[in-house]
């Protein structure tokens, strides 16, 4: 038997969109480490995907300071630093959503938060230097064990 000598096209592809995989950064109650915030901005725009900022903060179980609003205050500074990397990131022409998580333990909130948007890739990147070591090394730690997504950690 000789072999079919046509020329044409192979079967037609269809194409699959892949869905939107955000990339997330994410701090406990800190600025984001300038280093940080510029490899999930830098990721965002390569990827084509949108950036999500996620400020997981403790909740200290105060009534009079939850009816108050004195849980919500930041310095100005620090605001300026949280928004920061989302100015950029918009000035790029990326998605951007900025969160701001409020719990009792932020660690899992954090992780929780992962799990319900499945980030392509999730930045943790608090400023280090505010940062307790203790602190840091039990949530980098929760973070690599637990979340399911490729991590980047300042």
């Amino acid at each position: 038997m000789a072999p079919d000598a046509r020329v044409g096209r192979g079967p037609a592809s269809t194409f699959v969109p892949v869905a939107r995989r955000p990339v997330l950064l994410a701090t406990l109650g800190v600025p984001f480490a300038p280093h940080a915030a510029e490899i999930a901005v830098e990721a965002a725009v390569e990827a084509g995907q949108p950036l999500v900022l996620a400020n997981v903060v403790e909740l200290v179980p105060l009534p009079l300071s939850l009816m108050l609003g004195h849980d919500q205050i930041d310095s100005p500074a620090d605001a300026e630093a949280l928004a920061a990397p989302a100015v950029l990131a918009h000035s790029l022409g990326v998605a951007v959503e900025r969160l701001r998580v409020v719990s009792p333990r932020p660690i899992e909130a954090l992780l929780s938060l992962v799990h319900e948007r499945e980030p392509g890739l999730l930045v943790f990147g608090p400023d280090r230097r505010r940062l307790s070591r203790r602190r840091y090394r039990k949530a980098a730690d929760a973070v690599r064990e637990r979340a399911s997504c490729l991590v980047w950690l300042d």
